[in-house]
């Protein structure tokens, strides 16, 4: 419920600074500070104690991040109007983004050097207040130095009070969910992020107990240069993509870049090969370009529905979209964690059996990590190619936007004027 709920404050709240500036920086103050705490354990205490303080102040920061974050999306979907500079502003911000997953998996190697700390502990203690400094730091740039183009919007007009703020909230909730644009794009990543994820599960047991026939050390080495080879070609492709889809649209991007990534997840089932188990790399490249074009591409077109929803009601709501979107990837990510060890089960496959795994079930295995992510792929593209904002009406939409906000324009200039008359009228009379 946070997230739609700070989308629908995000869209609906006017200051002085704007909707999204306020949000973003009490967000990123209160998310880092709370990040910074979540950490600080000290020996001493009950296991319940534990339990309870980390729970609690991991809720803090989550609740803080949520304030941060979906705002700040919103930001970016409304940052600009053209249709080929959102893209390159979504790639710009998930190239950036990926670097965190370059560096974030030497933090546990970090906190465990002993010339630095006096254990694992302490190193987790000392990292998370200096990532917590950088996130209060970072947080806060973008709602002191961004300038938003709809901070002088008028107020959406919606009865005063608890009850009629309710259903406003719901109705907007209840808009997104029927934007069958926007309802595509949110299944399209559902599909094919948590066909990833589920993919992603098997992965090491395949290569573990298939490949390696229990050997957890080869196994480690392996999975370690698949996940950085993909780690990088990811940059590489969110450049194709952005520089791509100026040439020939978001959805034919879209569906090229998905298809690629149908024929690495195709290949892995040759690159499983106990005799050459190094041939799986050759996979990861092509594997790349499904989730290093998805947030870019479709967080542009995301931006592109934003539009096409002011044109049908006259509202302005990207964090409402912004917000709803992610928590279906969000509510994705918690089905596939619960999906991923259910299909495992029926596979077959039984921890305590080791390297000795029935055939049967590591056939399986394989089946599931290669077959779910190119089904749900294959579901993602269909529905894409019914998406119907295409470059030419994405202009066509914006034309026809900018038109009624001249007219707003020049309705409100007009009502100011005779305001302005009665009161000299009265000034002189």
């Amino acid at each position: 419920v946070s997230d739609p709920l700070t989308g629908y404050i995000s869209d609906n709240i006017r200051t002085r600074w704007g909707r999204r500036r306020p949000v973003i920086f009490f967000g990123a103050i209160i998310g880092g500070i709370f990040y910074a705490l979540m950490f600080q354990l000290y020996k001493g205490h009950s296991e319940s104690f534990y339990f309870w303080y980390f729970a609690g102040f991991q809720t803090l920061y989550f609740l803080g991040f949520t304030c941060f974050s979906i705002p700040w999306i919103a930001l970016g979907y409304e940052m600009t109007p053209d249709y080929h500079e959102r893209t390159r502003l979504q790639g710009a911000s998930n190239f950036l983004g990926q670097i965190a997953w370059v560096i974030a998996p030497w933090f546990f190697k970090i906190m465990d050097n002993k010339s630095w700390f006096a254990d694992i502990v302490h190193g987790a203690r000392i990292l998370s207040i200096i990532l917590g400094a950088f996130i209060v730091v970072g947080g806060i740039l973008p709602a002191i130095f961004i300038k938003e183009r709809f901070a002088d919007m008028p107020k959406p007009k919606r009865g005063k009070g608890p009850w009629n703020i309710t259903k406003d909230f719901f109705r907007n909730f209840a808009i997104a969910f029927k934007n069958r644009a926007f309802m595509k794009l949110c299944a399209a990543t559902f599909l094919i992020f948590n066909g990833f994820m589920l993919a992603s599960a098997f992965t090491a047991y395949v290569i573990f107990f298939y490949v390696f026939g229990g050997d957890y050390s080869k196994g480690g080495t392996l999975l370690g240069w698949f996940g950085s080879i993909t780690s990088v070609c990811t940059f590489c492709v969110i450049f194709l993509a952005t520089w791509l889809s100026t040439k020939i649209g978001k959805r034919n991007t879209f569906l090229i870049t998905i298809s690629i990534s149908i024929i690495g997840y195709a290949l892995k089932w040759i690159g499983y090969n106990p005799a050459h188990p190094y041939l799986l790399l050759v996979a990861a490249p092509f594997i790349a370009f499904g989730l290093g074009s998805l947030f870019t591409l479709v967080s542009s077109m995301v931006a592109d529905v934003c539009d096409f929803d002011e044109l049908l009601t006259g509202t302005r709501r990207e964090g409402m979209f912004g917000a709803v979107y992610w928590w279906m990837v969000k509510l994705g990510l918690a089905i596939s964690s619960l999906i991923s060890g259910i299909l495992l089960n029926v596979t077959g496959f039984k921890i305590s059996l080791g390297a000795n795994q029935t055939p049967q079930a590591l056939f399986y295995m394989r089946l599931c990590d290669i077959g779910i992510p190119i089904i749900t792929s294959l579901i993602a593209i269909f529905l894409i190619i019914t998406f119907d904002i295409s470059e030419a009406k994405a202009y066509e939409i914006r034309l026809q936007v900018e038109r009624r906000r001249g007219e707003r324009r020049a309705e409100e200039e007009r009502r100011l004027e005779e305001e302005r008359r009665r009161g000299e009228r009265r000034d002189q009379g």
